[in-house]
């Protein structure tokens, strides 16, 4: 009898890659929340309300940017939507370093444009909101790359699912298979917004440069797995 060819979504070694990249949105919130004047680029269920907020004139809050962000991560969602079909059929590695490469290509972009930005001042405003841009389209590319993925709790950029999966599924007898994997996911994002802030105290800069190496180098130890070479089964 022949063997059933795993299927992408069970190798171990792609959940590692998730946790890793949900590593990476905290350290991109961080950036944006922290350093771009109370914008989600990651989050945009956060995004929304802060937008909400600035609707009504809320001090603190500005409509653009994040009007600017949801337009980016759309778009960035549209394009990584159209990479997925386009690789349908070929290697799930492929794929995914193609998509890695890009989104890495844009985050080492904004952090080049970060070394101009003054924090405390916001300015000059076109940076700001050019890092803006920059972040949304690369985590919409994320967040569209990752669901086509199915991939259960992981999906690197919200937790309240995941969150609301570990309190509803221990009310059996048994725990939940799912534990683990649903705070590691907890833990990941709030590690990398801890560390993102952190590094903050050196430049704007710094997190959105450590979150592009970390999405490229994490995409290429996956690509090393043997079960990277089949096409993702949708």
């Amino acid at each position: 009898m022949t063997a059933t060819p795993p299927r992408p979504s069970s190798s171990s070694s792609l959940p590692r890659l998730l946790l890793l990249l949900s590593a990476t949105t905290g350290l991109v919130d961080a950036a944006s929340v922290l350093g771009l004047g109370k914008v989600f680029t990651a989050n945009m269920t956060g995004n929304v309300v802060f937008l909400g907020f600035a609707a009504v004139g809320t001090p603190g809050f500005k409509v653009l940017p994040a009007v600017m962000a949801l337009l980016a991560f759309m778009v960035g969602a549209w394009g990584a939507g159209k990479l997925a079909r386009a690789h349908s059929a070929l290697p799930l590695r492929r794929w995914l370093l193609r998509a890695a490469v890009v989104e890495g290509s844009l985050l080492l972009a904004a952090a080049l444009v970060a070394l101009n930005i003054d924090v405390a001042a916001q300015a000059p405003e076109p940076a700001v909101l050019a890092v803006i841009v920059l972040t949304g389209f690369a985590m919409g590319l994320r967040n569209a790359t990752i669901r086509s993925l199915k991939v259960p709790d992981l999906t690197t950029t919200v937790l309240t699912l995941t969150i609301t999966g570990i309190a509803a599924d221990q009310t059996g007898r048994a725990a939940s298979p799912n534990f683990a994997r649903r705070f590691a996911a907890v833990l990941s994002i709030f590690l990398g917004a801890a560390i993102g802030a952190a590094l903050l105290r050196f430049s704007l800069a710094v997190p959105l440069a450590v979150a592009s190496i970390v999405v490229i180098g994490a995409t290429l130890l996956f690509a090393r797995d043997p079960v990277s070479a089949l096409p993702h089964q949708a």
